[in-house]
């Protein structure tokens, strides 16, 4: 039974670390500067609650990441309203207007769910945001 138990807690060590984010961390990922005519938003994932569960998180319909734990990515985009979506077993979204020269930061939460956790997005304050993102690693290809 201990063998079981040991053997059950080293598979979920060894999933836990290999599910985080890989690559510079925030201060030193080279993000280059804002064009004028365009706005950017920040995607995070602060925490690495379930790891394994890495959706991929749309903007309008298109595919420009995935929640990876610890990590985040950016998209520049042009003024506009924007709708947000990532899914589970659920859907999960949300809308936010993006002005030009504006930086927003969405925090992509990581919640329990019947089967696999869902992971819903957030727009939190610049602050909150410029706090939680530091320890976030890049994850953009």
């Amino acid at each position: 039974m201990k063998k079981i138990v040991s053997l059950f807690l080293l598979t979920c060590c060894a999933a836990f670390m290999t599910g985080c984010a890989s690559g510079p961390k925030y201060a030193a990922a080279g993000i280059p500067p804002l064009a004028a005519d365009h706005g950017r938003i920040f995607f995070y994932r602060a925490t690495a609650m379930g790891a394994g569960v890495q959706p991929a998180v749309r903007l309008n319909g298109e595919k420009i990441g995935n929640a990876v734990p610890k990590g985040f990515f950016f998209a520049d985009r042009a003024s506009g309203s924007y709708q947000i979506e990532t899914t589970t077993e659920v859907k999960r979204s949300l809308s936010l207007t993006l002005d030009q020269g504006q930086t927003r930061f969405v925090r992509l939460n990581m919640g329990i769910g019947f089967f696999v956790g869902h992971v819903w997005p957030e727009l939190v304050e610049n602050q909150v945001g410029e706090k939680e993102i530091q320890k976030c690693k890049h994850t953009a290809k």
